[in-house]
């Protein structure tokens, strides 16, 4: 929108064609000047001839703001009424028949009153732009929806007003209007953004620097993020694919080996000298490798890279190359960090090591290698140990057959000696050098090839049966037969040892999915455990749990069991996977080897899981009748409540339509449209109640405990109450501290208790809410209308504290840690919730989530 040029257009001119631009100007908080920013926009914009109206503007009573809309064109703004009090909105219909160029339309989140066409203000913005109309407005950060948790977690104050994060993204431009904390503390105490009474409040608890230098650090990310996006669209637009050095982002390659750590850490450090670097790590899954990955390891270290702040991927690819500089180039990574080769020197003569290849494609990315422990360089040269990844009953095997077949095959070759020349009796050897490497791997092969050369030597090669040699080329051949058969015999060994290892993986990998399904379907213990019990051919298992009172004796109970005698003590079984210390796995059965006891001790931990899930999941066991119809009854409220909303939602459309009609209608039909609404309002009301208290009591219900102003949650109470036919008197001292709550939850439980008092008092004696504290602790009282001497019958009373409102507040108070009670002797019906106050000074509390 900035810096195009408009002919001057007036009253009457034709629509204009397109879709009209939208532009936000973002603030971190309330104060930072974005509504006088965007009015000085249209200022600018009107000086460059282009028609300029102010469709909605709210100064906030301040001066300067108040100055900079003089001598713009505004649309009168369009009054309603709804329960008594009047309210002004934007004139939508009066806007789009002015039809200007460009629209300034303050506050983008804001919830219209009642009787408007739109609920939000952002959908009239979207009619305007759908119009051709271009538009100019602001927004708060603390607004867009993606961010109102974490705006409350910091502030303690939710925000009732959100706008859909798509919104704001569909936006043509956003301009980000920034203040330091300092400043904007300084503004709030000049009287520059609240009226006196609200400065010391304000300045205490939502304007706090700690709040206010998150708030900003906040804004600057999303909008970052948005300005991130904008360029990765721009650059597969024009098809560049070079990494542009915006801001340094540093990947790690894993190979799933040791040094992993050794990286992560490396590169951590690299970019903790760069504020605002971005850390990655990518591990590409092989068909081969150096070695088995151990995933243990590589869960390890991804943990190591998400505590560092950084971001683990993986993704597959023969080649490891290339799946990393693809995906350095698809992330705009400016670094990549990777380990010195593993090979030794006769390796990298064959093939280049990833380190240096990667240099050599890497373009303008800049590729550290970085040295470690388990680098050629630092180690001797060294082949898998005895043993590893075959097994050495395997390796006993092919040392029997080579022991067997040498012999017989030397035998067989006596009996034909001088027909097929000493090659082609080193070639027969050769075949059973291959087959030595398929069963035992690389030892026995390169031992089978020794005692083959000797072998040939001995029967074959001139003077027979001595080990010396007369002719030259009979020495070539012998060196070049047993060059081949160690190199045949150690790539079949390792293609041997990688199946082995594929297999394993698989029936790993099986065996643990089988597990997971069977939590998934909901299977009992006792189905999991045999599940366990076959994947690994054992004869019984048992899942123990200690009681932890039996001291210094333990005593184990079984939870679970599976086969024939299943163990009850940890020393009947013979093979133990501990979970905890208080949980244990033991099972009967064949030995078994240190890969299958890993993948044992793996399945407990999943077994650990869903034994503390069953725990805190039902108190009452499956067979408890009381449990069932309990959980029966709360299925059904649910699901009734769910059926209602949307009728409800419907009901009051249409009796919100029937208001806005332009029927003559007598008082009384009027009266009776009221009446309905408030009905249907209040029925709405009442669901809602009844979702959050099931919530509740389901155990899904955040709570964000925190030093929490007891006046300001009032006041947001009030705000949800709305105005209406009654009053409500407030008694309050001209201090009282804070307490300790969530925001959000206390201003629920005192709009439920302030609505049921509304609704149970005349017209003529409103409801009064008072507040003290009393010994460390604040008391909210709210008494409804009735007479002082009044004696209320015993039925209305039980019904009172019996209701859904109460109820649910009752159990918010419970929740933090408070309490309600209720008092009805005679006169007015008491309700008094009482919560723990926040001494001055006192640290916050650390209870985040509950």
């Amino acid at each position: 929108m900035e810096g195009h040029g408009h002919d001057a257009v007036r009253p009457g001119r034709s629509p204009p064609v397109g879709r009209g631009r939208l532009r936000i100007f973002l603030g971190a908080a309330p104060g930072v000047g974005k509504t006088y920013a965007m009015l000085a926009e249209g200022q600018r914009l009107r000086s460059l001839g282009a028609d300029v109206v102010v469709g909605f503007v709210e100064p906030h009573g301040r001066r300067p703001t108040a100055a900079m809309a003089e001598g713009l064109e505004a649309v009168p703004r369009r009054t309603l009424t709804h329960r008594g009090a009047a309210f002004t909105e934007m004139d939508l219909d009066g806007v789009l028949a002015r039809c200007p160029q460009v629209a300034l339309v303050d506050e983008l989140a804001h919830t219209n009153a009642p009787g408007t066409r739109n609920e939000k203000r952002w959908q009239d913005v979207a009619e305007l732009l759908d119009a051709g109309i271009d538009v100019v407005t602001t927004l708060n950060v603390q607004h867009l929806e993606s961010l109102n948790d974490v705006v409350r977690q910091i502030t303690g104050v939710r925000q009732q007003e959100t706008l859909p994060d798509e919104v704001a993204r569909r936006a043509d431009q956003i301009e980000l209007v920034d203040l330091p904390p300092e400043v904007l503390r300084r503004r709030m105490v000049h009287g520059d953004i609240y009226p006196p009474d609200r400065i010391e409040s304000a300045l205490t608890h939502y304007f706090r620097v700690g709040n206010l230098t998150a708030l900003r650090e906040i804004a600057l990310l999303w909008l970052a993020d948005r300005v991130e996006e904008g360029l990765q669209r721009y650059r597969a637009e024009h098809g560049i694919v070079a990494p542009w050095e915006t801001r340094e982002r540093i990947l790690v390659g894993l190979s799933g080996g040791p040094e992993g750590e050794t990286l992560i850490r490396r590169a951590a450090r690299i970019s903790a000298r760069t504020p605002g670097t971005e850390l990655l790590a990518l591990h590409v899954v092989q068909e081969e490798g150096l070695a088995r990955v151990d995933p243990a390891a590589l869960d390890a270290q991804r943990m190591l890279l998400e505590s560092l702040g950084g971001s683990y991927h993986q993704t597959t690819g023969e080649d490891p190359v290339e799946p990393l500089l693809q995906f350095a180039e698809a992330e705009n990574v400016t670094q990549i960090v990777l380990g010195a080769s593993r090979h030794g020197r006769l390796a990298t003569l064959v093939r280049a090591g990833v380190g240096e290849r990667t240099i050599k494609r890497s373009g303008p990315i800049d590729v550290h290698i970085v040295t470690h422990e388990e680098a050629a360089g630092n180690a001797a040269l060294r082949l898998p140990r005895p043993g590893q990844g075959m097994g050495l009953w395997r390796h006993a095997t092919a040392l029997a057959g080579a022991a067997v077949l040498l012999p017989t095959l030397t035998l067989l070759l006596t009996t034909v000696r001088g027909q097929l020349g000493l090659a082609g009796d080193l070639v027969i050897y050769l075949l059973v050098i291959v087959v030595v490497a398929l069963v035992g791997g690389v030892y026995p092969a390169l031992l089978t090839a020794v005692a083959a050369a000797l072998l040939g030597d001995y029967y074959f090669t001139a003077p027979l049966h001595s080990l010396d040699i007369e002719r030259p080329a009979q020495i070539a051949t012998l060196v070049v037969f047993l060059a081949t058969a160690v190199l045949v015999g150690t790539a079949a060994g390792a293609g041997a040892r990688h199946t082995q290892q594929a297999v394993r993986a698989t029936s790993e990998a099986r065996a643990l999915s089988r597990l997971s399904a069977g939590m998934m379907r909901g299977q009992d213990l006792a189905a999991l455990v045999e599940i366990i019990r076959e994947n690994f051919g054992l004869s019984a298992v048992s899942l123990l749990e200690r009681d932890p009172r039996a001291s210094p004796v333990p005593r184990w109970y079984v939870i679970a069991g599976a086969g024939e005698h299943p163990p009850e003590k940890p020393y009947e079984a013979d093979v133990e996977s501990p979970v905890d210390d208080a949980l244990t796995l033991a099972a009967r059965g064949p030995s078994l080897s240190a890969e299958d006891r890993r993948v044992l001790a793996a399945c407990a931990a999943e077994l650990g899981l869903a034994h503390a899930r069953g725990r805190i999941t039902g108190s009452g066991g499956p067979d408890d009748p009381l449990a069932e119809a309990e959980r029966t009854r709360a299925s059904l409220l649910l699901a009734a409540g769910r059926d209602l909303r949307a009728p409800l939602r419907t009901a009051e459309k249409a009796l919100r339509r029937l208001r806005r009609g332009t029927g003559r209608r007598t008082p009384d039909e009027k009266r009776l449209l009221d009446t309905a609404q408030m009905a249907v309002h209040r029925a709405g009301q009442l669901v809602a109640d009844l979702d959050d208290l099931s919530r509740l009591h389901a155990g899904a219900l955040e709570l964000y405990l925190r030093p929490v102003d007891p006046n300001e949650a009032l006041g947001a109470a009030l705000d949800d109450l709305g105005p209406g036919g009654h009053s409500i008197a407030l008694r309050m001292p001209e201090y009282l501290p804070d307490v300790i709550a969530d925001a959000a939850l206390l201003t629920r439980a005192l709009t439920a208790l302030g609505a049921d008092a509304l609704r149970h008092s005349p017209p003529d004696r409103p409801p009064v809410i008072t507040m003290e504290a009393v010994n460390g602790r604040v008391a909210i009282q709210v008494a409804d209308g009735t007479a002082d001497d009044a004696a209320p019958a015993g039925g209305a009373v039980s019904s009172r504290a019996g209701s859904l409102a109460l109820r649910l507040s009752r159990d918010l108070a419970e929740a933090m840690d408070g309490c309600l009670e209720t008092t009805a002797e005679r006169g007015p019906f008491t309700v008094t919730l009482t919560l723990p106050g926040c001494a001055p000074g006192a640290a916050p509390a650390t209870g985040g989530a509950r």
